[in-house]
């Protein structure tokens, strides 16, 4: 059985990946480290707690000693690396946190992925010739597009928040530790992802949760920023294909082609909350809509080509985004009828 390390398995991607992963495989053993973090949640992974090739382990990933202990104990063969903080606004507050987690913390898990598997150089340790390091990064390492023109592979990085400036960082140390060590490794950059157990104060559930508890929907701006939405369980399904089919070294970028303006995203998750949890007096949701300053540097819009890894992984996106969107929106729904908000 083949030991994974599983980074930031209790925050929203981790965790759908996670379940997943263990749903279609039987012979991985997966070590989830998690530090549990604001974003990171226990009750993502109720599903998967008492399955027999899982363990869950709370702590830092910029915690050199117990990351080697890690690698050690449950002789690690893989890593699939979505530890982070990512959220932009909490970013421009705090930008020291977003530097030692995705910079310093991915530095950590290489340097010891390197001791671990390798002799010296290009030269790995019987057994672990197959090795490798999955990196799952952001679209928002690109910078912002105007009206025309997507991000492939090859389009220059140009962050403009401390979140993808340290996300950008980490991604080229990644890329340096293939290209210096021989370390077999790659890198994915997604667009924006919804769908259950992400964490409340993102875009998509702070529209359901304020317009469940009748507060008003915050939208930056005049609501014109563009996102490229991508709906969690088909990232899963593209990270699987990049963890056992990529070539090593290699930058696939994930999208499913689903462009939104802000403002139309909030509309039509207010349409569909009208028809599955309707207000009384033939009230609208979007009677809920508010304009609120911009962000400072926020991006126009973000869209992904995804014609290389299609092209050369096969990936393609098996849920279409009405059903998807919907399917999230009840989760929501669900959530909120048993949770604080």
């Amino acid at each position: 059985m083949k030991s994974l390390l599983i980074t930031g398995g209790a925050g929203f991607i981790g965790s759908n990946f996670v379940e997943y992963f263990l749903n279609k495989y039987s012979d991985y053993f997966i070590v989830n480290l998690d530090k549990l973090t604001y974003a990171g949640d226990l009750e993502n992974l109720k599903e998967v707690e008492k399955n027999k090739n899982y363990k869950f382990i709370k702590g830092d990933i910029c915690d050199e000693n117990l990351v080697e202990a890690i690698f050690k104990e449950y002789n690690i063969e893989g890593v699939i690396h979505f530890a982070a903080e990512s959220h932009v606004d909490n970013s421009i507050k705090n930008p020291k946190d977003f530097i030692l987690t995705n910079v310093y913390g991915t530095y950590n898990l290489l340097n010891n992925a390197k001791n671990y598997w390798l002799i010296e150089p290009f030269v790995y340790k019987k057994g672990f010739e197959n090795s490798k390091f999955l990196h799952v990064s952001t679209d928002e390492v690109y910078g912002s597009l105007g009206k025309d023109g997507y991000f492939t592979e090859n389009t220059p990085y140009a962050p403009n928040s401390p979140y993808s400036a340290s996300k950008a960082s980490s991604d080229m140390i990644v890329r340096s530790y293939h290209h210096t060590f021989g370390i077999n490794t790659l890198i994915t950059n997604c667009s924006n992802n919804y769908g259950p157990k992400q964490h409340k104060e993102k875009l998509i559930p702070t529209i359901i949760r304020n317009a469940l508890f009748q507060k008003p929907i915050p939208i930056y701006g005049k609501g014109e920023n563009i996102r490229d939405w991508l709906f969690v369980k088909d990232h899963c399904i593209a990270i699987d294909l990049v963890f056992h089919k990529g070539k090593f070294g290699e930058t696939y970028n994930i999208g499913t082609r689903n462009e939104i303006k802000n403002l139309d995203l909030a509309y039509k998750i207010c349409d569909i909350l009208d028809e599955l949890k309707p207000l009384p007096d033939r009230k609208k949701y979007s009677e809920l809509i508010t304009f609120v300053k911009d962000r400072p540097g926020h991006d126009l819009r973000y869209a992904i080509d995804p014609t290389k890894i299609e092209k050369e992984l096969g990936f393609k996106s098996q849920y279409r985004f009405d059903i998807a969107i919907r399917e999230t929106i009840q989760w929501y729904i669900n959530k909120f009828n048993y949770k604080d908000s």
